[in-house]
């Protein structure tokens, strides 16, 4: 299915069924989960390598290791021997055994992040308008500038510990985003002419 978008979406959803099928609880996290797959289908970036245009090597695996995460989550708690093969298997197992919403966002992130460290090369492979993936009405970047950027590095910090993953700080210095662009590139996290509503959240939420 590595070349069926439509098959990836079919896995996720069998995934958040779990062995038995009847996985109620589970079930709400699923929108979610394929809210994410079905935004990556309708850019594309899932498409077969030989599509034209070309598609993306990176979003392609970055995607494989979620679905792999999840599929070896719900084979170990249908009976399937062995340890977790890598450390984000671990909060799926967690969030199975427990669906809260907090459980849910700390596995998929986990799996997130691992995919991230794991396929920096084809990040960085990737041309500027894909390793930004700006959002189209701004709101995303206005969040970034004058909300997130200005607490990055203790961000990460805090997800290092809490996905038990410190190779995620391997991923931030100096409080700028080094995944996709060199340290020495960072200026392009930052905005230069910050829309006044962009100040205002600034301004709102600086630390105090």
């Amino acid at each position: 299915m590595r070349d069926d978008p439509a098959a990836r979406l079919a896995l996720t959803v069998r995934t958040y069924r779990e062995p038995t099928g009847r996985a109620r609880r589970h079930l709400p996290f699923r929108r979610a989960a394929l809210s994410f797959m079905r935004w990556q289908t309708h850019r594309g970036v899932l498409s077969p390598l030989d599509a034209s245009p070309a598609r993306s090597v990176w979003w392609r695996a970055v995607n494989e290791r979620l679905l792999r995460d999840g599929c070896e989550s719900v084979a170990l708690v249908g009976g399937l021997e062995g340890e977790p093969s890598s450390q984000p298997v671990r909060p799926w197992l967690e969030f199975i055994a427990k669906p809260t919403g907090r459980n849910w966002y700390r596995a998929h992130n986990a799996s997130i992040v691992g995919a991230y460290l794991e396929h920096r090369g084809l990040a960085e492979a990737e041309n500027p308008a894909e390793r930004y993936i700006a959002d189209e009405q701004g709101l995303g970047r206005i969040l970034d500038y004058a909300v997130i950027v200005p607490r990055l590095q203790r961000i990460y910090q805090w997800s290092a510990v809490e996905l038990g993953e410190p190779r995620a700080l391997e991923l931030a210095r100096d409080g700028n985003p080094i995944y996709a662009w060199p340290f020495e590139e960072r200026h392009v996290w930052r905005s230069p002419h910050m829309r006044p509503v962009g100040r205002g959240l600034r301004r709102a939420t600086r630390a105090r």
